[in-house]
C-alpha cells in the first residue's frame, strides 16, 4: 500500500501484519500526526524494507499468515538490537507476552485496539526514538520456548504481569512479589526464572513462614556437623545448592529480624557462613523474594529491616487478586478442570460457571482450584452442577439472586437473614474464609468483606468463631 505522505520531520512507522487494512487503519489513526506510515504484509517483506531503509518504529503482529511474528522480532534484533519494535496480536497468552517483553520489545498491545491508548503508546514510543533511538540489546542466550508455568488469564491486569515478567527476565536484578494469598507468586517467580538466562542453571524455593525460626537459618545457611543437638551430619543449605542460579524466598515477611541480618550480607558481598562453622563461603544468587504483607509498615514497625527492604525492592511486582480480573476465573476454571478430571471429560454446567463468575474468591487463584478440585471429586454426572461446588461459592450465586442490594457483603447478608439454613452456613464458611486469610484479625478480615469492623465482630460472636482485634 503507498505511504501516507511524509513531512520533512515526520518520523516513519512500519506496520507489519497479513491484513493490508491494519495499516490503513492506523493511518487513519494517525493522521494529525506528523508521521509517515509504511504497511507490508508479511515478514519477509518488513525484513527487507528494514534492510533497505530506516524506520523509528516497528509494529509487528504475533501472526502474519505462516509466520511467526516472535521469529521475525529475532530477526529483526539480530540485525538491528536498536530497533523500536512494539508486538501486536488478538491473542494475549502469557507466554507470547513474555517473549516479546524479554525480546525487548518497547511494548504488547492487543486488539481490538482502545484508540486513546494505542495513541499514547504510539507517542511515547516516538518520543523514545526521536530523542534516542535506542533499546536495550538482547542478552545472552534465549531461554527456549519454556512455558510461564500456570500462568493464565488475557485480563489488563494479567497483560501487564506478562509485561513486567517479560522485561525483569532479561536482567538478574532482585524482584519482589506483593499480592494476597493465593495470587500465584511462586507461578510468576518461576515464569521469571524459565525465561531468565539463568534458566539451565539452579532454581531453589523456600517457605520462610513454613519453617520455626530454629530451623530456618540451617535451612538458608547450611550447617556444620554437630552444630546443634540432632546435627549428625553437615548439611548443605539452599544459598549454597543456589549457586549461580535463582532462589526464591516465599513469604520473606515472616523471617526473624535476626536472620534478617544474616541475609543482607549475602545479598551485599554474597557471604555466608553455615551455622557452627567459621569458613566463610560465596554464593552468586538472583534473589525473588515474595509476601502478602505490607513492608514498608514493617519496617516503619521495626519488624523488617530498612536496608533489607530496599535489597530485595529493586524491581517489584503487584499481583492483582483474583477479584480483579474475574473474566480469568473461568479460563483458569477450565484449566484446573482439565487437569483435575484427567480424561473423565467433565464440563461445567451453565449454572455452575454462574456459580464461579459470581463468587468473589478471597482465597484467589488457589481457593478456585481446591473448588474444582472439589467439584472434580463430587462430580457423579458427566458435569460439574452448583451441588459439586463449596457451598459459599453456591451462596454467593443463590444471594445474587435474591435481589436488593449490589454489595457483595449485603446480598450474602439479606439472604441469609431470610431465615435460610444453607445460607446462613455459607455466611459462616464466607467469615471463617476470610478470617483465616486475615490470621485471624477481625479488622483486616473486615477490610476484605468490605464492611465495618463492627458489623463483623458481631457475626463472630454469633457465630462462634475465634477473631482477635
Amino acid at each position: 500500500m503507498s505511504p501516507k505522505k511524509s513531512s520533512p520531520a515526520a518520523q516513519r512507522i512500519l506496520i507489519v501484519d497479513d491484513e493490508a487494512d491494519v495499516a490503513y487503519s492506523f493511518q487513519r489513526v494517525l493522521a494529525e500526526e506528523p508521521v509517515e506510515v509504511v504497511g507490508v504484509t508479511s515478514g519477509l517483506e518488513g525484513l527487507k524494507r528494514l534492510k533497505k531503509e530506516a524506520y523509528d518504529l516497528v509494529l509487528l503482529d504475533v501472526r502474519i499468515g505462516a509466520e511467526h511474528g516472535i521469529e521475525i522480532f529475532r530477526q529483526i534484533r539480530k540485525e538491528n538490537p536498536r530497533q523500536l519494535v512494539i508486538v501486536m496480536t488478538a491473542h494475549g497468552t502469557a507466554q507470547t507476552a513474555i517473549e516479546a517483553m524479554k525480546l525487548g520489545a518497547f511494548d504488547y498491545i492487543l486488539k481490538p485496539f482502545d484508540v486513546p491508548e494505542l495513541l499514547s503508546i504510539l507517542r511515547r514510543a516516538l518520543q523514545t526514538a526521536a530523542s534516542m533511538r535506542e533499546l536495550v540489546p538482547t542478552e545472552g542466550k534465549h531461554a527456549p520456548d519454556e512455558k510461564a508455568p500456570g500462568l493464565i488469564g488475557t485480563s489488563p491486569a494479567m497483560q501487564k504481569i506478562y509485561k513486567l515478567v517479560g522485561q525483569v527476565a532479561r536482567s538478574e536484578a532482585s524482584v519482589l512479589l506483593l499480592g494476597e494469598s493465593g495470587t500465584g507468586k511462586e507461578l510468576v517467580a518461576r515464569a521469571i526464572y524459565a525465561n531468565s538466562p539463568l534458566a539451565a542453571r539452579p532454581y531453589v524455593a523456600i517457605n520462610c513462614a513454613a519453617i520455626p525460626d530454629t530451623l530456618l537459618e540451617s535451612e538458608l545457611f547450611g550447617h556444620e556437623r554437630g552444630a546443634f543437638t540432632g546435627a549428625l551430619t553437615q548439611r548443605i543449605g539452599k544459598f549454597e545448592r543456589a549457586d549461580g542460579g535463582t532462589i526464591f524466598l516465599d513469604e520473606i515477611g515472616d523471617m526473624p529480624l535476626a536472620l534478617q541480618a544474616k541475609l543482607l550480607r549475602v545479598l551485599q558481598n554474597g557471604e555466608f557462613q553455615r551455622l557452627g562453622g567459621d569458613q566463610t563461603l560465596r554464593t552468586k544468587v538472583r534473589v525473588i523474594a515474595a509476601t502478602n504483607k505490607d513492608l514498608m509498615a514493617m519496617v516503619k514497625e521495626k519488624t523488617f529491616r530498612e536496608d533489607l527492604y530496599y535489597r530485595i525492592h529493586v524491581v517489584q511486582i503487584q499481583l492483582p487478586p483474583l477479584r480483579e480480573r474475574l473474566e480469568d476465573v473461568f479460563p483458569l476454571a477450565e484449566h484446573f478442570l482439565k487437569r483435575a478430571g484427567k480424561d473423565r471429560g467433565l464440563t461445567f454446567s451453565t449454572a455452575s460457571k454462574k456459580a464461579l463468575q459470581s463468587w468473589r474468591w478471597p482465597g484467589n487463584v488457589r481457593e478456585l482450584e481446591n473448588a474444582v478440585t472439589r467439584a472434580v471429586v463430587c462430580a457423579a454426572a458427566d458435569s460439574i452442577e452448583p451441588g459439586d461446588l463449596p457451598p459459599e461459592v453456591v451462596g454467593a450465586v443463590s444471594a445474587r439472586e435474591v435481589g436488593g442490594e449490589t454489595g457483595w457483603w449485603s446480598m450474602v447478608s439479606q439472604a441469609a437473614g431470610g431465615g435460610g439454613d444453607l445460607l446462613a452456613a455459607g455466611e459462616k464458611i464466607l467469615i471463617e474464609n476470610a478470617l483465616r486469610e486475615a490470621d485471624g484479625n477481625v479488622k483486616r478480615a473486615a477490610e476484605v468483606l468490605g464492611v465495618t469492623r463492627a458489623a463483623l465482630r458481631t457475626r463472630v460472636e454469633r457465630y462462634g468463631l475465634a477473631g482477635q482485634d
